[in-house]
């Protein structure tokens, strides 16, 4: 953990890429962020076995679900967010506001209170032949969320194909350092 008040939440999917969240986790305090890391169940239940070690790196509980109403909030506001990797069921949720887990919730949210928002998708080039996928995309964009898809950002491989290890976490984090500093 680290002691600046740059707050990052770093929101991920349950996609290959996700496994190496602690070294992102490294990179984000080299940069100078205190890391809040959220995870859609699906994730959570793929790093269960290293929630213990993330909540001692980040210095703050793991999320993936809501809390209970009346209780209080255990991390410190967010003054940006990171979703990454963003599957094609974590874009077409958030960009249709369907808030059905804590991750979806939260970055639509931080959309109404004007948090700076980067995302970077992980899908394979079947997914993105769904209509919807582009649609979600165009309709982040345009509620001023930084999607980093296509040039420059995540680009697809074909189904079966992909190179988790070649996930290009620096964009994201270079991305949040930059909309951080825009605010």
């Amino acid at each position: 953990m680290t002691t600046t008040d740059r707050v990052l939440y770093l929101f991920g999917s349950a996609a290959p890429p996700v496994f190496d969240v602690a070294n992102v986790i490294h990179d984000a305090h080299a940069r100078g962020f205190d890391v809040c890391l959220g995870l859609t169940p699906t994730a959570a239940r793929w790093l269960a076995p290293q929630l213990a070690e993330l909540e001692r790196l980040t210095g703050h509980p793991v999320r993936s679900e809501y809390k209970m109403p009346g209780e209080p909030d255990v991390w410190p506001p967010a003054e940006v967010i990171a979703v990454a990797p963003a599957t094609f069921n974590t874009v077409n949720s958030w960009a249709l506001g369907l808030t059905h887990d804590f991750v979806v919730g939260v970055v639509a949210e931080g959309i109404g209170k004007q948090i700076p928002t980067v995302t970077m998708p992980c899908v394979n080039a079947a997914y993105v032949q769904h209509r919807q996928f582009e649609r979600s995309v165009a309709e982040l964009r345009a509620m001023g969320v930084t999607v980093l898809y296509g040039e420059g950002g995540f680009v697809p491989n074909q189904p079966g194909q992909g190179k988790p290890k070649e996930y290009p976490w620096h964009l994201l984090l270079e991305a949040a350092e930059d909309a951080h500093r825009r605010r």
